[in-house]
């Protein structure tokens, strides 16, 4: 009987990146295979440690290059998919939204369409709480599954529209999949320019550290890899045709986390910038993901614990973060 073949696309990115670490390692018996366009903030070198392992595999390629994808599937007959690949930042978003249909709808389709001709076992598409909008500051509400899909983005409405698509394919073609929607992720070889690590690198170069309006905007916190094993588990045990939800019980204000990274790095808060508010710039995201802790999901990080490892990861890592960052300005 031949090996699982797992198709990670985006894994050079930052959740799909820790996914593929957490696979290679903890299923040395499947054939991952990482797919990734290596746009600017796709990096390779939080995988070098794992280049040697014989169930490892990196390919450069477009997702939305149609040919380029069906032939690939065709050579390597995967058993499963598990769709990280997008455009992701907000802001990028507002300024340039053709890019973010391109990758985010037309590439997802792209893929659907070769997988269900090449008759994967589950795909498993990789979303996020925006699509669902905004909630107000009532500490009683929640997204859960059936929350209407309220995009305010470019970028959420890229992929709410990729989310239909999956879900469309599911009811059309009887398409094995499971649609995954988290909150904001934080942890290792997160790219600087998102709040947590933007913060991080700002503070340890004495920089002044920018916060979007007055600060307010809440968000729920969800360390990497706690979304990697709910993903795992999905992949594995997740109800064919069914949403989950992914979110880690740890809602914070921008403000408050800010001053956390401040007060842990025993920087002062002179440092904080407040600068323009982003357009449509959603107040608060906060995920009640009972269904998937039915299934037999528990996060394991509570924000003070996963907010402590991540500052001491970057402290750990300054090289990384600062190429990123040297590559950046040279652009």
């Amino acid at each position: 009987m031949s090996k699982p073949k797992v198709l990670v696309t985006g894994g050079a990115g930052f959740i799909g990146g820790n996914f593929v670490q957490y696979m290679v390692d903890k299923y040395p018996n499947y054939d991952i295979v990482n797919l990734d366009l290596l746009t600017y903030a796709g990096d390779l070198t939080k995988h070098h440690q794992m280049e040697s392992k014989a169930n490892y595999r990196f390919v450069q390629a477009d997702i939305a290059e149609r040919e380029l994808i069906s032939n690939l599937f065709e050579q390597e007959k995967f058993s499963y998919v598990v769709h990280f690949a997008a455009e992701s930042h907000v802001d990028r978003s507002i300024t340039d939204p053709a890019v973010f249909v391109r990758t985010n709808v037309m590439g997802t389709q792209v893929l659907l369409d070769a997988a269900r001709k090449f008759g994967i076992t589950k795909f498993v598409h990789v979303s996020t709480d925006e699509v669902y909008g905004e909630l107000d500051f009532d500490p009683t509400s929640f997204f859960t599954e059936d929350t209407p899909l309220q995009p305010n983005s470019p970028y959420s409405a890229s992929k709410a529209a990729s989310d239909l698509l999956v879900r469309a394919y599911y009811e059309t073609y009887g398409f094995p999949m499971n649609i995954t929607r988290c909150s904001n992720n934080y942890g290792p070889y997160h790219f600087p320019e998102k709040l947590i690590p933007l913060t991080i690198s700002k503070l340890l170069n004495d920089e002044k550290v920018p916060v979007y309006g007055d600060g307010k905007n809440i968000r729920d916190w969800l360390h990497v890899w706690d979304h990697c094993a709910a993903i795992d588990l999905v992949l594995h045990q997740g109800v064919e045709g069914e949403v989950y939800n992914v979110g880690g019980h740890n809602e914070r204000t921008n403000l408050e986390v800010v001053k956390t990274i401040i007060n842990t790095l025993g920087k002062s808060e002179d440092l904080i910038e407040f600068v323009t508010d982003r357009l449509g710039h959603d107040k608060r995201y906060a995920i009640d993901p009972t269904k998937l802790e039915q299934l037999g999901w528990q996060p394991t990080y509570t924000f003070e614990t996963g907010i402590a490892q991540t500052i001491q990861w970057y402290i750990d890592n300054t090289d990384w973060w600062e190429q990123i960052l040297r590559n950046e300005a040279n652009k």
